[in-house]
């Protein structure tokens, strides 16, 4: 709390964005690589724009797990857009938050006047995530390599075992914090308990978030989305996580995942994994004079918090707070919230924890409660639990929405926010001039 940020000093555009649909993991890797995910995105935004592509001054992008073919996943993508040698590139990593990240970088670098242009987004393919050998199978290859004679062979084929073969799953890995020990799961777990969810209201909200999804989908009021093909000519137009057919029935029958057999937090009202980018162009005010861009919202402020990583779910409310005050602002003043949907229970968590007055006085610094955020102007169209948490894409994907939803209902002002898998939070506080 003590480190209130202020508005960027200048003026940062949000010109215009596209995301790939986000498409479900389903136990084998996908049709699309995170560059593959990553070039479709971008590539429909600038299509649009009325400058080329090796006009963009700079190129950042969030991710978290790209291939190891993929190294710098950012400048990958650049190159095969066709921004050409000169343009620099590069990768952010913030855990879930990676893509709002990258978005803060890049309104830095406009702020700092190094860039006017710069193609920011997030792209992860965690379907993509590869399986690991077990250190000890690692170290008996070493030795088998090392192994110069038959006889010298023969002693170390002795000591194998078949367990080595054992895979390590790189996104189980990724997704347990090694400090407390905890996976993201665990996590929420402890938050709910905390503050008293009960399953049937994460299960509500899970039920909730598939409805608003559907129907946005069939009222077409997700028009960021763009198709894609993969190479056997096969698209992709919808989120496809969404279950028309979800009830709270089917919900209560599904069984505890992180804490068996007695916890809250199912595979139904948590983020399914997912694969999916999004893209969006930032410009200075300059570059908007210079090539007549429309613009779609401006970024007023961003808001880094940390907390203890064993309740990491409760990461927004420790950004929106602190955001909230250095803009002078309250919760009514606020038209629109995209808060990431990591899980049912972690969102809940989050509204009980700002409308907590105890709690705003221990942990946030806070004289009173922050408030309650209206469930109504929560998430409207669905989040996470319905249509995919591609970790390091989701930030650039909540805010990159939130700035559709504005100007869809004429809105002024949005915050848009995300739990960090360490104990960390972000926020970022956008606007659009009302008509």
């Amino acid at each position: 709390m003590a480190n209130a940020h202020k508005k960027y000093a200048k003026p940062v555009y949000l010109v215009d964005g596209s995301r790939t649909p986000f498409l479900k993991a389903r136990g084998k890797p996908g049709p699309f690589k995170h560059a593959d995910l990553g070039i479709n995105a971008a590539r429909s935004v600038l299509l649009r724009m009325p400058f080329a592509a090796n006009e963009i001054d700079e190129v950042i992008f969030g991710s978290t797990m790209p291939g190891p073919d993929e190294a710098n996943i950012a400048r990958i993508v650049a190159l095969r857009l066709g921004c050409g040698d000169q343009v620099p590139a590069y990768t952010v990593h913030r855990n879930c938050a990676s893509g709002m990240q990258a978005l803060d970088n890049a309104a830095m670098s406009i702020v700092s006047g190094r860039s006017d242009l710069v193609l920011a987004g997030g792209i992860e393919a965690m379907s993509q995530a590869p399986l690991l050998l077990h250190p000890k199978m690692v170290a008996w290859l070493a030795q088998w390599w090392g192994a110069k004679s038959i006889g010298q062979r023969l002693k170390v084929l002795s000591g194998f075992k078949p367990r080595l073969l054992t895979p390590v799953i790189a996104l189980l890995k990724g997704l347990t914090d090694p400090v407390v020990g905890l996976n993201m799961g665990q996590t929420a777990e402890q938050i709910a308990w905390r503050f008293g969810i009960t399953r049937a209201q994460m299960d509500q909200f899970a039920l909730e978030s598939h409805q608003k999804l559907h129907q946005a989908q069939q009222q077409n009021e997700l028009s960021e989305v763009i198709p894609i093909y993969d190479a056997q000519g096969n698209v992709y137009d919808l989120d496809d996580g969404v279950r028309i057919d979800s009830t709270l029935e089917k919900l209560g029958r599904l069984r505890p995942a992180f804490d068996k057999p007695y916890g809250l937090v199912t595979p139904g009202n948590s983020a399914q994994i997912t694969d999916g980018a999004a893209a969006l162009v930032l410009a200075s005010e300059a570059a908007v004079k210079k090539h007549d861009l429309p613009v779609l919202a401006r970024l007023v402020s961003t808001e880094w918090a940390a907390l203890d990583p064993a309740e990491m779910g409760l990461g927004p409310a420790h950004a929106i707070a602190p955001l909230l005050k250095s803009q002078r602002l309250q919760v009514g003043d606020i038209d629109y919230w995209e808060i990431n949907e990591a899980f049912a229970a972690q969102v809940l968590a989050v509204l009980a924890a700002l409308d907590d007055k105890e709690y705003c006085q221990q942990h946030l610094g806070l004289k009173s409660a922050v408030g309650g955020i209206p469930l109504e102007r929560l998430n409207i169209h669905g989040g996470g639990v319905s249509l995919g948490h591609p970790v390091g894409a989701s930030g650039a994907r909540i805010v990159l929405h939130l700035a559709k939803v504005l100007q869809q209902k004429n809105a002024s002002k949005g915050i848009a926010s995300l739990c960090i898998g360490g104990g960390q939070g972000g926020a970022m506080l956008i606007e659009r001039s009302v008509a």
